[in-house]
Formats: C-alpha cells, sequence, structure tokens
C-alpha cells in the first residue's frame, strides 16, 4: 500500500537507480511495519527541477500510505532524506516530502480497493 514517487534532477546511473529503489523499499516496508510486497517505489531521474532559484541537485519526494501515522513522517523524513544523501549526495535541504494518508476505499490494487 505505501508507495513513494522520487522526482530528482540529480544525474545518475542504472546501478544508482536500481540501488536507490531498493533501498528505499526496503526503508519504508520497515518503518511501516508494511510487507515489502506491497510497497511500490517510482523514480522519475534526472527532472528539470529548480528550488531557491538553483538547479543544483534536489528532489521532491511524495509518500502515500493507507494508515500513513502523523507520528511516523519526522523520522521518515530523516531516513528517506538521509538517503538521498548517502546515494545521490542531495543535502537534506534540498529535499522536500509531501506525505498522504490514504483512506482504504481511495486506494485501488487487484481490481477491487482496500
Amino acid at each position: 500500500m505505501p508507495c513513494l514517487k522520487i522526482q530528482t534532477n540529480a544525474p545518475m546511473d542504472a546501478l544508482t537507480g536500481s540501488k536507490l529503489i531498493g533501498a528505499a523499499s526496503q526503508l519504508l516496508a520497515s518503518q511501516l511495519g508494511k510487507p515489502e510486497r506491497y510497497v511500490m517505489v517510482i523514480l522519475e531521474p534526472v527532472t528539470q527541477m529548480l528550488f531557491a532559484g538553483d538547479d543544483a541537485p534536489l528532489a521532491y519526494l511524495e509518500l502515500k500510505s493507507i494508515g500513513l501515522p502523523r507520528q511516523l513522517t519526522a523520522d521518515l523524513s530523516k531516513s528517506l532524506c538521509g538517503l538521498l544523501h548517502h546515494i545521490l549526495d542531495i543535502p537534506n535541504n534540498r529535499v522536500y516530502i509531501e506525505f498522504s494518508d490514504a483512506e482504504p476505499g481511495m486506494w485501488g490494487w487487484n481490481g477491487a480497493t482496500f
């Protein structure tokens, strides 16, 4: 049910992209206590982006999940920013993250909803 979309202008090769989405998937499953088989990670690399008038490496993330607890968002922000810094060398202050708690009836899967 968790879905993380990552948009970034940081240059990367296919191996780095695979490393990033794999690590993000494991991180979300662990921190949200959800089976990884339900975690989706979408990477849109090399998107034209500007933040604070500067096109230095940056990222915008959207994390949506059913039952996303507000009390976990600070820890998730820290972990996701840390992951982007570790793998893509994006400074924490160049990352925005939008968190969304989805209602089960508004999330479809397998021809039905949760």
